[in-house]
Parts: structure tokens; C-alpha cells; sequence
């Protein structure tokens, strides 16, 4: 039988398509998809920002073996949620921001997660006495600066004339936030001191959430484990 994690992460998967689907009087509904966050999200990024780590597993086979055939640099052997995601909006896979060049290659959207990304910073966690924080992990801030260069890409002139393509994209935040306590957890940090993050990482999801079409996908059970023995 299906673990319950499992069936939650099936009923979030099916509850975003739900929603992402266009309706036949709209099908244009999107023509765009902005994608932020980790392994779970992450097409292709992580190749790209970390050239000399090829022993990452997204990079080899099984990897990519069911869907593609070859691997991808998706943490999966198939599909993402994000890639599901694009399908029901009629879009093609989003392409990975670190693959792309030029205007055309962002024509339906951008992929900024990473692999092994969080939500909040290095310097975070440095002053917080976790000093194992390695100073070129990615941060969901961090993926929030591609996405302003990429605007200055799309939109040379003037940002205000980015304001149709913003009307125009969905934006998916996650998932985003696991490696904020999976990395101190191997490192043995206390856990109460590890606790004391959640509201720093859900005020930081927070406050990137600008736009009004934003989808956030947490599938993670941990943070929802430490958020209930927090007072919000």
C-alpha cells in the first residue's frame, strides 16, 4: 500500500494539474512557465552551474530511463512535476536557464531550480553557527537574480514592457526549502536549533510570491513536521 506522504504528494501533483489545466474557451491561458527551486524541480540546471561535479547522479543512467531514455539531469527516471505541468498547459518542457541563449530559447518560460538548492542563503546558516554551509550552494534569492537577468534578456529596453509576458506565465515556487533542514540534519545539528528555521524559510517563500499567479508545491513532509510544533 501507498505510504500517506506518497498520496499526499499524488493528491498535490493532481490538485496543481487541476488547476494549471486552460480551459477550452482560454487554451492560451499561459503561454509561458517560470519554474524555482530544487532537485524536484530542477531539468537540467545543475550540470551547468556545477560543470566538474559529474559523479551527480541526475547525470548518469538509470537516471532518465523510462521517459527520455537517457539521462536528463532531472533527480527522476522519468518526468517532473514541472514537466507534467507544462504538458496540461500545451507548453513544451520549460527550458532549463543555464541551457539557453537566446530570446527564442526562453520563448515558453525558464527552469531556475537546482539541485541541492534552498531557500535561504549560506550566510544564513553561517551566522546561525552551522558553518558547514557551503558558500556555492544556490538559494531560491539567487534563482530570483537569473530570473531578473533573464527579464533584462526579454525585455532590453524597458522592464515595464515585460508586464504582457508576466500576465501571460505561471510561476511555480518548489519544491523548495527541504535542504534548509536536510543539511544541517546530516550534520548532526541539534534539533531544536534546526527547528527554529521554519518560519525564516516559509517568511522567505513568502515574501518571493509577488506575482498573482504563483504556485507554490512543497512535497516534503519534514517542514511540515517542524511547522507543527511551531507557533505562527
Amino acid at each position: 500500500m501507498a505510504s500517506s506522504a506518497t498520496m499526499s504528494v499524488l493528491a498535490v501533483v493532481l490538485l496543481v494539474l487541476e488547476v494549471a489545466q486552460p480551459s477550452r474557451a482560454d487554451t492560451a491561458c499561459y503561454s509561458r512557465l517560470f519554474s524555482f527551486g530544487d532537485s524536484l524541480a530542477d531539468t537540467g540546471n545543475y550540470r551547468f552551474v556545477f560543470p566538474n561535479d559529474t559523479a551527480s547522479p541526475g547525470l548518469h543512467l538509470p537516471y532518465g530511463e523510462t521517459f527520455f531514455h537517457h539521462a536528463t539531469g532531472r533527480c527522476s527516471n522519468g518526468r517532473l512535476v514541472v514537466d507534467f505541468i507544462a504538458h496540461a498547459l500545451g507548453l513544451p518542457f520549460v527550458t532549463p536557464y543555464w541551457s539557453g541563449k537566446s530570446v527564442e530559447d526562453f520563448a515558453h518560460g525558464a527552469n531556475f531550480a537546482v539541485a541541492g538548492a534552498t531557500a535561504l542563503s549560506p550566510e544564513f546558516f553561517w551566522e546561525r553557527d552551522y558553518a558547514a554551509a557551503e558558500a556555492d550552494t544556490v538559494h531560491l534569492d539567487q534563482e530570483m537574480d537569473w530570473f531578473r537577468d533573464l527579464l533584462d534578456l526579454l525585455c532590453p529596453s524597458d522592464l515595464s514592457d515585460c508586464a504582457d509576458i508576466m500576465n501571460k506565465s505561471l510561476f511555480l515556487v518548489g519544491e523548495i526549502g527541504g535542504n534548509d533542514y536536510n543539511y544541517p540534519l546530516q550534520s548532526f545539528m541539534p534539533f531544536e536549533m534546526i527547528r527554529s528555521f521554519t518560519l525564516n524559510v516559509v517568511d522567505k517563500i513568502s515574501s518571493t510570491i509577488t506575482a498573482s499567479r504563483f504556485v507554490v508545491l512543497l512535497f516534503l513532509p519534514l517542514p511540515r513536521l517542524l511547522l507543527s510544533q511551531v507557533k505562527i
